[in-house]
């Protein structure tokens, strides 16, 4: 089970660069075995750059559904276990020549990944959290 942000938490880490986002992400993910996307009837919310369409993905339930307004009041934040994420989502996002952006902020500014590269990046902060118990 996850534990909730409290109000303070959020906001310290609502000013964090994209970097301290992103390896924030990691631990978060890989400490509470999940990943967060926003979600309607259609599938995953997307961004989109010049160059790539993106999935956005968060740390923890409070930032996705921190996005759940405007045009995406209607969706839900949803969790992906971190091992339905290495058994099915890098896969499919790659076959979908689908990217990631990785925690963005409320300006839409996040750092973007192709799956294999946020799947290596994750696989590294596993090891990493293991070597440490």
């Amino acid at each position: 089970m996850t534990q909730q942000l409290d109000e303070q938490q959020i906001k310290k880490i609502q000013k964090y660069d994209a970097q301290q986002r992103y390896f924030y992400l990691l631990k978060e993910v890989v400490k509470n075995s999940q990943i967060w996307l926003l979600v309607d009837e259609h599938g995953c919310v997307m961004l989109n750059t010049e160059d790539e369409d993106c999935v956005p993905v968060w740390p923890n339930q409070e930032f996705a559904e921190a996005w759940a307004t405007e045009e995406w009041s209607h969706c839900k934040a949803e969790a992906i276990s971190l091992q339905k994420w290495f058994d099915r989502w890098t896969h499919g996002l790659e076959e979908d020549e689908l990217a990631l952006v990785v925690f963005p902020d409320q300006n839409s500014e996040g750092l973007i990944f192709f799956p294999d590269e946020f799947d290596f990046e994750l696989r590294q902060q596993v090891k990493k959290s293991r070597a440490k118990k």
